[in-house]
C-alpha cells in the first residue's frame, strides 16, 4: 500500500538521514506508527515478510511514549538524586532502543528489497515470515540487552557496600561495566557502518543498469 511505502520512506528519513530526530520529528513518527498499526490489522494488507518488518518499526515507536511518560513523571515526582539519576538514565535508554531497533528493522527492509530485485528466486526460502520474526526478536533482544548495560551503569558511581553484595556478583557488576564500556566504543562506527550499508544497496537498486 502506498501508505506504508510513504510510512517507510518517512522512517528512513528520521533515523538514517537525519543525525538526531527531535521532538517534533518523533511525535509525528509515533503517530504515523498508531496509524500503520492499526492499517496492518486489515484483512486485505498481505501477510509477507516485509509487513512483519514495518510491524515492528511501528511497535518500536511505543517506546518514545514510554520515554516520554518517563520524563513527565520524572519533573512531576520528586525523589533522590539516586532515583533522578535512574529515571534519567532509563528514559535516555527506551530513546536509544527506539532508535537502534528501527534502524536495524529498517535495514532489514531494504536488505529484503534488494534480495527481491537481484536474487529472487536463491532467496526465496529466506525471505519469509518465520524469517523475519526470527530477525525481529533478535533484534529486540540485542537492543535490550543493549539498554540493560547502559541502565546498570546507574548503580556504578553509588556505594553498595552496606548491601552486602556477594563478591561474585561485584565481579559480575564489573564484567557488565567493561562490557558497557567496549560496547560504547564501537556503537558509532556500527551507526556509521549501517548508514554506509544503507545508502550502498540504495544505489545498487535505483541506479542499476535495467538493460545489461
Amino acid at each position: 500500500m502506498k501508505d506504508l511505502r510513504r510510512y517507510l520512506v518517512f522512517k528512513y528519513i528520521q533515523y538514517l538521514v537525519l543525525p538526531s530526530p527531535n521532538i517534533i520529528i518523533s511525535l509525528l513518527g509515533s503517530f504515523a506508527s498508531l496509524y500503520v498499526m492499526l492499517i496492518l490489522t486489515f484483512p486485505s494488507v498481505s501477510r509477507k515478510s516485509t509487513a512483519v518488518f514495518i510491524g515492528s518499526i511501528a511497535q518500536a515507536d511505543i517506546l518514545v511514549g514510554c520515554s516520554m511518560f518517563s520524563a513527565i513523571s520524572a519533573g512531576m515526582i520528586r525523589s533522590e538524586l539516586s532515583s533522578a539519576s535512574f529515571q534519567s538514565a532509563l528514559k535516555q535508554n527506551l530513546q536509544i532502543a527506539n532508535i537502534h531497533a528501527s534502524s536495524l528493522l529498517l535495514s532489514c527492509v531494504t536488505l529484503e528489497a534488494f534480495l527481491i530485485a537481484f536474487l529472487p528466486v536463491e532467496t526465496r526460502h529466506i525471505r519469509n515470515v518465520r524469517c523475519a520474526r526470527l530477525a525481529s526478536k533478535i533484534i529486540w533482544a540485542v537492543v535490550i540487552t543493549e539498554c540493560f548495560l547502559y541502565q546498570l551503569e546507574c548503580v556504578k558511581g553509588l556505594n553498595i557496600s552496606y548491601l552486602g553484595i556477594h563478591r561474585q556478583i561485584q565481579l559480575l557488576l564489573n564484567f557488565f561495566y567493561e562490557a558497557t564500556a567496549l560496547l560504547k566504543l564501537f556503537i558509532y562506527p556500527i551507526g556509521v557502518l549501517l548508514r554506509i550499508f544503507n545508502l550502498y544497496l540504495f544505489y545498487k537498486m535505483y541506479f542499476r543498469d535495467d538493460y545489461s
